[in-house]
């Protein structure tokens, strides 16, 4: 018996620790968190480039207050976009160049927390920035309606949207050389719908549009969340395996 039970507790374990989806998941988002605490390499450009656009907007558009109200919500999604193309590029371009990629695709993890970990990274320092811009334009513009609830959950819902496929699209254009060119020319094209919707539905709010109106947009913007986060969950898995 005693034979028995030391070879029964000395056997090795075949059995491989998985983490759950969401502890593996938010597991990345910490990484990549705590990375950019201390680097604020990614923040650091972002905001920067903002900031730079908005200025020049600022200076260029030396317009009256009724034209200037009317391309608000242009200006602001114009810097989004750049900005947000900006820090994606960047987010996985230092995954790939530190090995930090190959390390994630051989943990024990679903391929799709992968995703969803750089997605919600990546929309958090989106969000940090339009928090900082819209600040920023509402001093620089004396825009103050840009805070109202409404307005920033278009921003939320636009944000998720570009955030969703530019991650795809990122850890597709990461494995070539013209990684910088290349993720732009996929990306925008495929992101034109979430920008013009989000760009109306804002735009329509500033304006004070009825409900009724932006109801169009709003409902394009919900329905490409939805879409591209399902098909994002269904395809990473074949897209970092090439």
């Amino acid at each position: 018996m005693k034979t028995e039970t030391n070879t029964a507790e000395h056997r090795p374990s075949s059995i491989i620790y998985r983490p759950s989806f969401f502890k593996a998941t938010m597991a990345i988002v910490q990484k990549d968190l705590a990375a950019e605490l201390r680097s604020r390499e990614l923040l650091s450009a972002m905001l920067v480039f903002s900031m730079l656009v908005i200025l020049i907007f600022n200076f260029a558009l030396e317009l009256d207050v009724k034209v200037r109200q009317s391309v608000t919500a242009g200006v602001l999604w114009t810097t989004f976009a750049f900005a947000g193309t900006l820090g994606l590029n960047r987010s996985m371009a230092v995954e790939k160049d530190r090995g930090c990629m190959d390390g994630l695709l051989l943990a024990p993890v679903d391929r799709s927390a992968i995703f969803f970990g750089k997605a919600i990274s990546n929309l958090a320092f989106m969000l940090i920035v339009e928090a900082i811009v819209l600040p920023l334009y509402a001093l620089l513009y004396n825009e103050t309606r840009i805070f109202q609830p409404s307005f920033l959950g278009v921003i939320l819902l636009g944000s998720i949207g570009y955030i969703a496929v530019g991650t795809l699209l990122s850890a597709m254009s990461v494995q070539t050389r013209t990684r910088d060119v290349l993720l732009p020319i996929l990306l925008f094209p495929v992101a034109v719908p979430v920008l013009l919707a989000s760009v109306k539905a804002s735009g329509g709010l500033l304006n004070g549009a009825t409900f009724a109106e932006i109801l169009a947009p709003l409902n394009l913007l919900i329905v490409y969340d939805v879409i591209f986060i399902a098909v994002a969950f269904m395809v990473f898995d074949f897209v970092v395996e090439e």
